[in-house]
């Protein structure tokens, strides 16, 4: 299907957002407006739309006479991630199952298939990407304008602890990737067929799946680079259910 071509705007949103998820800009970077406008031939006044929409869908933060920066991260934001992510996850899958629509359904589809493509061509930002796709899809399936500020947020950070994190060093993880997109197909056919229940149960399968897998790949000196000091392992175990 032909696609319009990008507005230079939309080009400078979607290369920010993607190199915030994959971690090609730190947490906690200055953005150069000057460097940005000549990068993508943009002036600052739609420069600084795009900055206010990224600050809005929490990819960066707007610091009053310093300008933009990248959304930081830090043992707190740790800590509160962990603490919200099962509880979130699970309330986003079950308003899905509730609310889905034929179309988005198959938007939710095309999401995973894309998901599939990358674990078997083993690129780990495409599969980061498509499932940051994925997962945002059913927030907009959900459709409920309190949570999905803060599910916004948890993909970003998601995806950049992955990014971060994850040590591609096993056998185990391919399992794993591979259990996590069966589970993909799952929640598919419980927002399909409308089955909350089950899609809530879904999440906390999904979550506690990707828990294990940061806690078990989080290494104390990928921390100590990242967030400036070695965290509590316990703090990073937390399991709220």
């Amino acid at each position: 299907m032909h696609q319009d071509p990008q507005t230079p705007k939309q080009a400078a949103f979607e290369t920010l957002r993607r190199s915030i998820l994959l971690q090609e800009i730190a947490p906690g970077t200055p953005l150069d407006e000057q460097e940005l406008c000549g990068r993508f031939g943009i002036s600052r006044t739609p420069l600084r739309e795009v900055l206010r929409h990224l600050a809005g869908e929490g990819y960066v933060a707007l610091v009053e006479n310093r300008g933009a920066r990248v959304s930081d991260t830090s043992h707190r934001t740790l800590r509160d991630f962990f603490l919200a992510a099962p509880m979130i996850y699970g309330a986003i899958l079950r308003l899905a199952a509730e609310n889905a629509t034929a179309v988005q359904i198959a938007r939710l589809k095309a999401a995973q298939d894309a998901f599939k493509r990358a674990l078997a061509e083993g690129d780990a930002a495409a599969r980061t990407l498509a499932n940051e796709a994925f997962h945002r899809i059913t927030g907009e399936i959900a459709g409920n304008i309190y949570l999905l500020p803060s599910f916004n947020r948890l993909l970003i950070d998601h995806a950049r602890i992955g990014m971060t994190f994850f040590r591609n060093r096993n056998a185990g993880h391919a399992d794993v990737l591979e259990t996590a997109a069966r589970q993909h197909d799952a929640m598919i056919a419980a927002i399909e067929a409308g089955d909350s229940l089950s899609a809530a149960e879904l999440a906390d399968a999904h979550w506690n799946l990707s828990r294990n897998q940061i806690a078990s790949f989080v290494m104390p000196d990928g921390l100590d680079g990242a967030l400036g000091s070695t965290p509590d392992r316990h703090a990073l175990e937390i399991n709220p259910s």
